[in-house]
């Protein structure tokens, strides 16, 4: 019995197995093939290009504004 309820988990990793290997050759497949006959992106000539600087700032200026302490807020102090 312990073997008819193993072999369930078996089967569905093989079989998803399977399927993300498919997937992977069908999106990857041509790619694997240029690489291996010599002809991929990375065997082609790089292009001189000149470099771009590019400042970004994720924060704008801080605006601080005093705040002045109340006698309820020393009292929960």
């Amino acid at each position: 019995m312990l073997a008819a309820v193993a072999i369930l988990p078996f089967l569905v990793t093989v079989t998803m197995l399977a399927l993300f290997a498919i997937d992977t050759w069908q999106q990857e497949g041509a790619k694997i093939v240029a690489a291996l006959k010599g002809r991929s992106w990375a065997a082609e000539p790089v292009l001189a290009t000149r470099p771009v600087t590019v400042r970004f700032s994720g924060r704008g200026p801080v605006q601080r504004v005093p705040v002045r302490a109340q006698a309820g807020w020393r009292a929960a102090a």
